[in-house]
Order: C-alpha cells, then sequence, then structure tokens
C-alpha cells in the first residue's frame, strides 16, 4: 500500500477485513439477486438503475467499480456487455468477489488497492462508479481526483453516499439520524462512525469545487426518497419515515470535462 495513504486507510481495510463476512451474510438475497439477475439498484432504498438510468447502455464500456465488496454490481454490468474491474481495500471483500465469479461464470480483473491512490493510468476508464462504496469511505480530496484522472474525456462518474445533512443530525459516535442538528456541517470530513469505520463527506459546497477542480461537471444530483413501506417495523420504520421527509443519501452523476473543447471554447 502506498505511503500516500493515510492511517483511516489501514482502518477501514482492518475493519472491512473483520466484518466482512457478516456483511456477505446479512446482504446476500440482494448480492446474489442482483448478480444473478443484472437487475441492479442504488443505495439505501435499493431505485433500480432500470428507472434512474444513471449509466445508459454500458455494452463494450470499461468500466471501474471503487470499492466493490462482493462485486455483485460489476457481475451485473458484465451481463450488460460492459468490461468491467472491481477495485476493493479489503483482501476478504475481494475474496468474496472471487466466490461470487465462480458461481456465476463471469470473470473480470480484481484489483486490492486504495481509491485514493489506484495503479491505473491515466484515462483508462469510460465509467468510474461506486453504490456506498469507495467514496464513502476515502478521503474524496483524494479519492475524487484519482477518478477523475483515470477517466477518459467525457467520461461517467457515478457514485452514491450518505446526505451530508444526514450526516449533521447523527451524534458523534451514534448510527442513527435524529431530528436536531448535532454536528458541525462545516467540519464535516472524516469521521469516526459506529461500526468501527472511518467515514467520509463533506459540505456541498465543498463537494461541487473539489468536481469543478478536477474537471467535472455535475450532470444531475439525486437526493433518494424512498416510498412508504408499512411492512417495516422497529428501527427499519424509523429510518424509512426520516427519509420520507429528509435526504438520507445522494447520487452524484458526472461527467469529466474534454479539456481540449473546454480550451477552444474559450474566447481568445
Amino acid at each position: 500500500m502506498s505511503d500516500v495513504v493515510g492511517t483511516h486507510v489501514r482502518t477501514n481495510r482492518d475493519r472491512w477485513n473483520e466484518i466482512s463476512d457478516d456483511y456477505q451474510r446479512f446482504n446476500a438475497p440482494r448480492i446474489r439477486g442482483q448478480a444473478f439477475t443484472g437487475d441492479v439498484a442504488w443505495g439505501l432504498w435499493g431505485l433500480p438503475e432500470s428507472e434512474l438510468n444513471i449509466f445508459g447502455d454500458v455494452a463494450g464500456l470499461d468500466v471501474l467499480e471503487m470499492g466493490c465488496g462482493g462485486s455483485q454490481w460489476s457481475t451485473a454490468l458484465a451481463r450488460r456487455g460492459a468490461n468491467p474491474v472491481g477495485l476493493d481495500l479489503s483482501e476478504r471483500q475481494l475474496q468474496h468477489s472471487l466466490r461470487l465469479q465462480r458461481e456465476t461464470g463471469l470473470t473480470f480483473p480484481l484489483v486490492q488497492a486504495s481509491a485514493e491512490d489506484v495503479p491505473f493510468a491515466d484515462g483508462s476508464f469510460h465509467v468510474v462508479f461506486a453504490d456506498h462504496g469507495a467514496f464513502s469511505f476515502a478521503d474524496p480530496r483524494h479519492a475524487i481526483p484519482e477518478a477523475a484522472r483515470i477517466l477518459r474525456n467525457g467520461g461517467l462518474l457515478a457514485f452514491s453516499h450518505i446526505s451530508p445533512l444526514y450526516e449533521i443530525t447523527v451524534e458523534a459516535g451514534g448510527d442513527r439520524a435524529g431530528r436536531r442538528l448535532a454536528r458541525d456541517y462545516f467540519d464535516l470530513r472524516m469521521f469516526a462512525d459506529a461500526d468501527g469505520l472511518v467515514s467520509a463527506n463533506l459540505p456541498y459546497s465543498e463537494w461541487i469545487g473539489l468536481f469543478r477542480s478536477c474537471g467535472l461537471v455535475v450532470e444531475d444530483l439525486l437526493e433518494t426518497r424512498p416510498k412508504d413501506d408499512p411492512t417495516l417495523s422497529g428501527r427499519q420504520r424509523a429510518d424509512n419515515e426520516w427519509a420520507r421527509r429528509w435526504p438520507s443519501e445522494c447520487i452524484w452523476r458526472l461527467r469529466k470535462a474534454d479539456a481540449r473543447a473546454s480550451a477552444a471554447a474559450r474566447p481568445s
């Protein structure tokens, strides 16, 4: 692992290695359903890609999943004709990816690396994406420039993560959103969460400034809202009710500007 990464990277790698088996077991129905059918869904609330159309047609495109976990997304995109690569910080998560490849018969490269220091050449991919993957745990001030670097001109960066608004209603060290502001919005950066992981977020203005500095153009920002589900109970019901009133997560859709075209369009 490169020396450029911080202690949060090692903390997250070790913690994901510890919790990977439980995570994969708990989410097995969703993971296997997406991998075997190709019907992927975004975020906490499982909003179908077929409805959101974040990607469009991926046939023939080189795609990098940043924080692939069990690689159900990459597997599903391979079914759609993409050429995926799965990247994850955790070797145990990648072992689950290999198992899924054996079960589905769909194989593609898997790479262990930090999203803050990816081992790919400039302009390697048409699409870089994560569904609550690397961009939820890597320092965005390093991970976003890396994603922009390895994208081709005109390439797509898409990722979901927890809403900054949600983050500032969670008490420090807690794991549930409340109905009052509990933390300083402008101090969002890297912070420990209740699972022993180090999470990442930024104020909206800093996200946008970071994107601009990397030559990324915002095409869309979705603040997802789940459907009302009266079958839920307990904590799941409370989380659903909260997210129907306030945004609990975001999906960014960004395009890497063609620097040559942008320069040509500037007045002399």
